[in-house]
């Protein structure tokens, strides 16, 4: 790369180069990652990924308003993400944002882990719960619960991959949880979004393989595999991005 005209010639090499990173980040070549965490999550169950080399924004929940629609919710989000065409990367449900955002703005590139991209990947039987409301009388100790049962649906084993399951599911907010189940079962996108890249667990109990119609696949990674399949990931993740 030629030094530009903001380069001084007589500076010396080390600080040459101190010069022309600032003019990359003057000139925002610094590529942007807005990032969507799972129903009732946050950015916590991505520590072990490395998003080094990037500006990373993890785009926070907002509250729903009453009986909102996830493109309505999906909009407002718009305000969170400053950058044109920007890399979202969204787990979980928040690989559902990530698809009905990409429907309104233009993006680089959808990257979704242990996701959907359409209505046709959620199983057949959370759409007919949605149907008979079934979810709506789950209890709301029971959603927010950690034990045996959760920690075998999420495919957690490890005791520090429990824990924080744990301390995630205490700390959801039941209105947003409720709001994002309800979203989930009557979820209608048929849109298959350009640019999109999907990589799924063959163990995922939630949105299980067999649904799903995924660009990679980790072998035996759980809905959660973002924290025991770290490496794969983050192998997988730099070579897309």
């Amino acid at each position: 790369m030629k030094l530009s005209a903001k380069t001084p010639r007589h500076l010396k090499a080390p600080e040459r180069y101190a010069n022309l990173i600032e003019i990359l980040n003057d000139k925002k070549l610094i590529r942007e990652l807005y990032i969507f965490s799972g129903l009732g999550a946050d950015e916590r169950v991505f520590h072990r990924l490395d998003f080094s080399g990037f500006k990373t924004t993890f785009v926070k929940w907002l509250v729903p308003l009453k009986e909102e629609s996830i493109e309505n919710y999906s909009t407002r989000l718009l305000d969170q993400i400053k950058s044109k065409k920007p890399i979202l990367i969204g787990l979980s449900f928040g690989g559902l944002i990530a698809v009905e955002i990409a429907k309104q703005i233009e993006t680089e590139k959808v990257i979704i882990i242990s996701s959907a991209k359409t209505k046709h990947e959620i199983p057949f039987y959370y759409r007919l719960a949605g149907q008979l409301a079934i979810h709506k009388f789950v209890p709301e100790r029971i959603l927010k619960s950690s034990n045996f049962f959760t920690n075998w649906f999420f495919g957690t084993s490890s005791t520090d991959d429990k824990k924080l399951l744990k301390q995630i599911l205490i700390d959801a907010d039941p209105t947003f949880l409720k709001w994002a189940i309800d979203t989930v079962v009557h979820w209608t996108n048929l849109t298959l979004t350009k640019n999109i890249f999907h990589i799924h667990g063959t163990n995922d109990r939630i949105l299980p393989f067999k649904f799903v119609n995924c660009h990679v696949k980790i072998k035996n990674g759980g809905h959660l595999m973002i924290l025991d399949k770290a490496d794969e990931l983050n192998h997988i993740l730099r070579q897309k991005l």
